[in-house]
């Protein structure tokens, strides 16, 4: 999948347990501004509700050029994903902790898809401690070269 917008607080905020993707329902005027990467998925969340998903949250950006009506940039847009996944998703999101989030939307081909992961919110000593490690391992880097 080629990267459109990326969610790099996601990884940094949660640890990801589970990755899927799915596909997303979009009007043209979206995917043209999808295309010219004027889009915000940092506050985005995956609902479920009545047996379909939903994005929550993704700000699409109204594409210029398009002369109709665009539609409100942070509307909730259907995931397309199979029943076995929504059904994955929903277990998941019972767990206390659990949240589904965007990780990444980007193009699979001509269609634009959407990598969801299934994380857990990291607490504030998880964040110091992984602080730590990566200075470490930058700190050895340097000491080998």
């Amino acid at each position: 999948m080629m990267p459109l917008v990326v969610n790099r607080h996601a990884r940094h905020d949660y640890s990801i347990l589970e990755e899927m993707e799915a596909g997303l329902v979009l009007t043209g005027g979206e995917v043209k501004s999808l295309r010219e990467k004027c889009a915000n998925i940092k506050d985005a969340f995956v609902r479920v509700s009545n047996g379909e998903a939903f994005l929550v949250n993704a700000r699409i950006d109204p594409y210029l050029a398009v002369t109709q009506d665009a539609p409100d940039p942070t509307r909730s847009r259907k995931l397309l994903l199979k029943k076995r996944q929504i059904h994955q998703i929903e277990e998941f999101l019972k767990v206390k902790g659990l949240s589904a989030i965007p990780l990444m939307v980007g193009t699979g081909g001509n269609y634009i898809k959407v990598l969801i992961g299934i994380g857990k919110g990291k607490k504030q000593y998880e964040h110091r401690e992984e602080l730590k490690k990566k200075d470490l391992q930058r700190e050895s880097e340097r000491g080998i070269l």
